[in-house]
């Protein structure tokens, strides 16, 4: 279950990181019972998906996750740094003695050695869930980790890392509105589509989501070329019209994007189907 896949440059490895629940225990069985029946385990590959390795399970590897009733990856894409740092996204729920009271928090998974080993950064100060994030810059060219969260409330948990993950700034609610009941987005950065004297360095983000306040439907994708200002965000650009659900976005290069989303005639999980745009179509579509 949720799986989360990032790739290593340097050695030539793709991780596909998921979770693994004993029998059919639901997430909710879990946090009612504080007793943890998820794995983190992950599978590699040296040869582009073609052959993959044994399981192997971090679970024991990491203390922190004795804390938690359960948690999970991602779901959709992890990041490696520009200097290497290869980071998951996951969320945990912590014990609680009243169940109805365990909430999710949002945390890095991270390694610094291609992937050899791997330990946790510090949770997100606020309620979150399911989340993705990217790597971006500021004005003097420092690295920031962006994170975008699901949340119960109204808008996206936003939030930045200057440190490569291992604590996190909230940023106050934006533009992005959440749907009801929450649901997964996506997000990733690409570079600056703008010929401006520091185009070159800069990083803008595009997010995708579905764009109803109520339902899963009529996905989305918004722009921001100012991605630690959450009031930056462009207007939507509709990219799936009907029932739409998860969403995975990847950028391929020369201002082309993929989008891996949930959709169907009548309900968001009828398919898996894929959808290439452009950013000049994404720049039309929000004028």
């Amino acid at each position: 279950m949720n799986p989360c896949p990032v790739y290593d440059k340097k050695s030539k490895t793709l991780f596909l990181f998921f979770i693994c629940v004993d029998g059919t225990v639901s997430e909710w069985e879990q946090i009612k019972s504080g007793i943890n029946k998820t794995r983190l385990c992950y599978i590699k590959s040296k040869d582009d998906g073609q052959n993959w390795s044994q399981v192997t399970d971090l679970t024991e590897e990491l203390d922190e996750i004795k804390q938690w009733a359960t948690f999970g990856v991602g779901p959709g894409h992890g990041i490696q740094m520009e200097r290497g740092r290869l980071i998951v996204p996951l969320y945990a729920y912590y014990h609680h003695i009243i169940c109805c009271m365990s909430s999710s928090n949002v945390f890095c998974l991270y390694s610094d050695d291609q992937g050899n080993t791997w330990k946790l950064g510090h949770k997100l100060g606020k309620k979150s869930n399911e989340c993705q994030m990217a790597e971006v810059f500021d004005d003097e060219g420092n690295s920031i980790i962006y994170c975008n969260a699901h949340s119960k409330k109204c808008h996206r948990v936003e939030a930045v890392s200057s440190n490569k993950g291992e604590d996190f700034r909230i940023l106050p609610s934006g533009a992005l509105v959440e749907t009801g009941g929450g649901c997964q987005g996506s997000v990733v950065s690409f570079p600056a589509q703008s010929e401006g004297a520091h185009a070159g360095q800069n990083k803008w983000l595009l997010f995708s989501h579905p764009t109803d306040k109520c339902h899963r439907v009529n996905l989305g994708v918004y722009l921001n070329r100012s991605p630690q200002k959450p009031n930056k965000w462009s207007k939507l650009r509709i990219i799936n019209h009907g029932p739409s659900g998860y969403s995975d976005l990847a950028y391929i290069g020369d201002g082309w994007f993929v989008c891996l989303m949930e959709c169907g005639e009548k309900t968001e999980t009828e398919q898996i189907a894929c959808k290439v745009f452009s950013y000049k179509e994404v720049e039309l579509g929000i004028k």
